[in-house]
C-alpha cells in the first residue's frame, strides 16, 4: 500500500486522522513525520502537522506476531532458540526455521510437537485476517528427513503387502504425512491405498490389487 499524506493540529492528531481515514488502529499503521506543526509568532504562519502514513505490510503484522507467540513459548520453556522467519504474501506461507540446542524436546516423538506447535502458531498467525496463510514450522531439516522416511517405509509396506497379498495397515498418522504415503505408492502397479478411522486413529491401508482383504498391521 503507497503512503498518503494526513494532517493534523498535532502530529498525534495526523496519526489520528490517518487511522480514520484507513479505517484501522494506530499500532497497524507506519509513518513518517514529514512537518511538525508549528505555532507561529502571535499566531501568524501558523502551520499544521504533516505525515505520510499506510497500513502496515501483512507479512510485517505476521512476522512479529509469530516471533511474539513463539519467544513467549519458548521462554515459558526455558529454551534459547533462533527463528528464520519468511513471510510470502502472494502465495500465502509463513516459513519458520529453528535454531538452537537440544531441538529434538521440541520436534517430540514422531514430529507430534513440532506439529502441535505448528498449529497453534498457525491460529496465532491467522486470527483476525482475511486471507488464510499456511504456516510450516522446521528445525534440523526435520520435515524432510521424515517424509524421506515415511517414503522408504511406503515402499517397504508395499512390497510386503504384494508378496503375502493381503492389506497391510500403517500405525495412525496425521494427515500430512498419510498424504506423504498415499503419493508415495499412487503409481504403484500393485498395490493401492486408503484411509481409514476416524482422527487421531485415522491411518493408511495398503491394498495388493486382486488381493484377499485379510489383513496385517505393520
Amino acid at each position: 500500500m503507497e503512503y498518503r499524506e494526513f494532517t493534523g493540529k498535532t502530529v498525534e492528531e495526523a496519526i489520528t486522522n490517518a487511522t480514520i481515514e484507513l479505517g484501522t488502529t494506530s499500532d497497524n499503521i507506519e509513518y513518517e513525520v514529514i512537518e511538525k506543526e508549528s505555532s507561529g509568532i502571535l499566531g501568524l504562519g501558523k502551520k499544521p502537522a504533516r505525515i505520510n502514513a499506510r497500513i502496515k505490510e501483512v507479512s510485517k503484522n505476521i512476522d512479529e506476531a509469530a516471533k511474539e507467540f513463539l519467544d513467549k513459548m519458548f521462554a515459558a520453556m526455558n529454551l534459547v532458540v533462533k527463528m528464520d522467519i519468511a513471510v510470502n504474501d502472494e502465495e500465502k506461507t509463513i516459513d519458520v526455521n529453528l535454531l538452537g540446542d537440544d531441538m529434538g524436546v521440541l520436534i517430540g516423538k514422531r514430529g507430534q510437537t513440532l506439529d502441535s506447535i505448528q498449529y497453534l502458531l498457525s491460529l496465532v498467525v491467522n486470527k483476525g485476517t482475511d486471507d488464510y496463510y499456511r504456516v510450516k514450522l522446521d528445525t534440523e531439516n526435520y520435515r524432510e528427513r521424515r517424509k524421506e522416511t515415511l517414503e522408504n517405509l511406503a515402499k517397504n509396506v508395499a512390497k510386503k503387502a504384494k508378496r503375502i497379498r493381503r492389506e497391510v495397515s500403517f500405525e495412525p498418522m496425521n494427515p500430512y504425512e498419510r498424504r506423504i504415503i498415499h503419493s508415495a505408492l499412487q503409481d504403484d502397479k500393485y498395490v493401492t491405498t486408503r484411509s481409514e478411522g476416524d482422527e487421531p486413529y485415522r491411518h493408511v491401508v495398503v491394498v495388493p490389487k486382486g488381493g484377499n482383504r485379510n489383513r496385517n498391521r505393520y
